[in-house]
């Protein structure tokens, strides 16, 4: 059977934004949701390293569950994804310029709902990063905080919880689904589950998904920003005393 014109082999079937799920995708989303539970159950503080390196055994642990869930999520998604740069590249000075003023656009917002909310509440996975920074060379940091983190991210809140399961249900159902578990996700271990804490991830959550859905559901343009948006957190990590603008 001849191919579509300018379709590559593993492309997705022409005429059909999204294919259904896949076993690949099922086990992105269950090594996602079990391998910090393992983590979490596992005996590891016995282990007097961990003990004695808290930090490092964290950035560790994250860099583990991150990097397998990362290498499903890749196989998964390479057709997607390769397509989705291919798109970008069609317009490579439009997506450089866009990418910053969506940024900017995400601050605010955050900064609008943080105010509305009542103020600033650092969250536990807050200080987690900025405890990582205090412990941390950043060239071990930026690669789980700018690659593999919003990789992963995208692809299960995005690409799957709208790409895919739009499929199934109502897209605006999915585009709330995906900001309520995003930003809810970020903050099942800490012990202040609250609107004040919530807030930044709404807004980081919500911008994410008009980008996605603005660009088509382009899954690329959605790594690109998060990406953009973690190498300034990184970078202001390592360049700022954030202790002292805390409240």
């Amino acid at each position: 059977m001849p191919q579509a014109p300018g379709r590559r082999p593993g492309d997705p079937a022409p005429g059909r934004r999204f294919g259904r799920f896949t076993g690949t995708d099922a086990l992105a989303v269950v090594l996602y949701v079990l391998l910090p539970l393992a983590a979490i159950l596992l005996p590891l503080d016995r282990l007097a390293w961990l003990r004695a390196n808290p930090l490092a055994g964290s950035y560790l642990l994250n860099l583990a569950v991150y990097g397998v869930v990362f290498i499903v999520a890749a196989i998964a998604a390479r057709a997607y994804f390769a397509r989705d740069v291919r798109i970008l590249g069609t317009r490579p000075w439009f997506t450089l310029g866009i990418l910053p003023l969506l940024l900017i656009a995400m601050l605010v917002v955050t900064a609008i709902l943080v105010a509305l909310s009542g103020g600033i509440q650092v969250s536990q996975n807050q200080e987690s990063i900025e405890g990582l920074a205090r412990g941390v060379p950043w060239w071990l940091t930026a690669p789980l905080l700018v690659v593999l983190g919003p990789f992963v991210e995208e692809f299960i809140f995005r690409h799957l919880m709208i790409g895919k399961l739009s499929l199934y249900v109502n897209k605006w159902f999915c585009y709330a689904l995906s900001v309520v578990l995003f930003a809810s996700l970020h903050l099942l271990s800490s012990d202040a589950f609250t609107l004040q804490a919530l807030a930044p991830y709404v807004g980081l959550g919500g911008v994410l998904v008009f980008a996605y859905a603005w660009t088509g559901n382009n899954l690329a343009f959605s790594v690109s920003l998060h990406a953009l948006k973690n190498l300034l957190s990184v970078v202001l990590l390592y360049t700022l005393d954030l202790s002292s603008l805390q409240p």
